[in-house]
């Protein structure tokens, strides 16, 4: 377990990129979905990361606040990225922010070239409803990704639903996006089809998990319930724990001592792509 509270390494400055924003990579439906292209100078092919966004299910974008100080962390490793829109609830329900995130990958991959990106080597990387989407399409993997990085996402859906909304009202969000009413029997299976855990299998991934501990949104439970299920599975995970942090990278931010998380977070991205 790697303790982000005990580590204290120097960041490194930040690579050159070139930013193209707004490409579509997908129109379901007719609906223009785009992403942000950050490349680093040189001839490539690069490592890539694509970036996917929180906010419930139901909110955010590509550049929203709730990802926005994940970008200079990324900058640092000097691999390719993306930070990518995806359909939100309630207009879209469940499966289509999954159906996006796979849509992103395979534009990335059909485009390797073109962004100087080694299709062979690229990363997911999500924060909270985001990193349940990370968790979601790279526990399954049919696309071929290398790694994923969760950023306080859940990985078993009853089990955090349960703990969650058990004894008080649901929140439109998951109401909306997974089409239930509440915790309850009916509820089950719709949840279980959503849950990354029910997708495990031999072509799951590396994982890193960075959860905080004070965490009341996605309890720290679910990032230490991720490691020892992935552990008996045998596949490889680690998990970065910020020691009395609370939901959301942006909160972080706000002071020093959980800044340390983005050192050990870029360092294990190099080893792993």
């Amino acid at each position: 377990m790697l303790l982000a509270t005990l580590l204290t390494a120097t960041v490194l400055a930040a690579a050159p990129y070139q930013v193209t924003p707004d490409i579509e990579f997908a129109a379901p439906g007719g609906e223009s979905l785009k992403l942000d292209a950050h490349i680093p100078e040189g001839p490539g092919p690069f490592p890539a990361v694509i970036l996917v966004h929180g906010g419930g299910w139901t909110a955010g974008h590509k550049t929203v606040n709730f990802v926005h100080a994940l970008f200079p962390v990324l900058d640092q490793t000097g691999m390719a990225w993306f930070t990518i829109d995806y359909r939100l609830a309630p207009k879209h329900p469940y499966p289509a922010a999954r159906l996006d995130v796979e849509s992103a990958i395979r534009f990335v991959k059909q485009n390797a070239k073109k962004y100087k990106v080694n299709p062979n080597k690229i990363a997911l990387m999500g924060e909270s409803a985001g990193a349940h989407l990370v968790n979601l399409v790279g526990a399954k993997n049919d696309l071929g990704v290398a790694a994923v990085v969760s950023f306080y996402g859940p990985i078993d859906m009853v089990r955090f639903a349960q703990s969650r909304f058990e004894h008080k009202p649901m929140t439109e969000g998951m109401k909306t996006f997974f089409q239930i009413d509440g915790y309850n029997e009916a509820a089950k299976p719709k949840l279980r089809a959503a849950s990354p855990d029910t997708y495990v299998n031999r072509k799951t991934p590396p994982f890193l998990i960075v959860h905080g501990t004070k965490d009341e949104q996605v309890p720290y439970e679910q990032g230490t319930l991720h490691v020892e299920m992935f552990k008996k599975r045998g596949i490889p995970v680690e998990i970065i724990t910020v020691q009395d942090g609370v939901h959301g990278v942006m909160n972080w931010e706000k002071d020093q001592r959980f800044h340390t998380y983005k050192q050990p977070v870029i360092d294990w991205l190099r080893k792993t792509l």
